[in-house]
């Protein structure tokens, strides 16, 4: 059953979830292929609740899941992430969690929420594109990012994802930050990096400890899903 949230509430079948702590995701219809994969890896470890963005799908997995619809929003494709964000939190979660539907969660990993800071988004350095391209400073992946409340530097990367979309949502941010290293302090929350283990971490033989999710990014990255998919696992 799709569930779609209606003015300020989510509601499953009889009941109204409560504004804890919450995961969330979404895909349009050239993703949602991935999302039936990253619901089962991260039902098989974790209960918090999971909310699905919508932005644009035609089909849907089985089961009872809560959305929101994110389809007549402004951005386009993964540009309306920020959006999601801001939308879900608005409904009265006191701390959010996107994941991206390419992460394959390994374990339980509800206590990422231990990290959350206000008016800071929560993110894991991305070390392939810090190491290629050293003389823009440390990048930041957003395929993972906790916040508590709404910052500030959100609100300014959902407008700029609207009206000055780049290559892509992460690139978006950082040229926000314009390099600035005393910026990114103030806005960036660094959190350990097991909670975003990036597939090219493995490529550039980057030190990998005990990760809890590993996000596939990329065509060959997609491929990895594929496999898994095709495998069963």
């Amino acid at each position: 059953m799709k569930v779609v949230v209606l003015l300020n509430t989510i509601t499953t079948k009889t009941t109204k979830c409560p504004m804890s702590n919450v995961f969330v995701t979404g895909c349009d219809h050239n993703t949602e292929w991935q999302l039936p994969w990253f619901i089962k890896n991260f039902k098989k470890y974790n209960n918090t609740q999971l909310v699905i963005a919508d932005f644009g799908m035609m089909n849907y997995p089985d089961g009872d899941f809560t959305y929101i619809d994110m389809s007549q929003n402004k951005a386009e494709g993964w540009f309306k992430k920020p959006s999601s964000l801001i939308k879900v939190a608005e409904l009265g979660f006191s701390k959010v969690c996107w994941l991206d539907t390419d992460c394959q969660v390994l374990e339980d990993i509800s206590d990422i929420f231990n990290y959350a800071e206000p008016d800071k988004l929560g993110m894991i350095e991305d070390r392939p594109w810090s190491k290629r391209r050293p003389e823009m400073g440390e990048w930041y992946n957003s395929g993972v990012i906790l916040i508590q409340g709404i910052p500030l530097v959100l609100r300014d990367w959902e407008k700029q994802c609207i009206e000055n979309p780049q290559q892509g949502d992460q690139e978006v941010l950082y040229l926000m930050m314009e390099g600035n290293a005393i910026r990114k302090l103030g806005a960036i929350n660094p959190l350990p990096h097991e909670y975003n283990t990036l597939r090219l971490d493995y490529i550039d033989n980057i030190d990998v400890k005990n990760p809890k999710i590993i996000h596939h990014t990329g065509k060959k990255g997609d491929d990895v899903i594929k496999e898994q998919i095709n495998a069963r696992i």
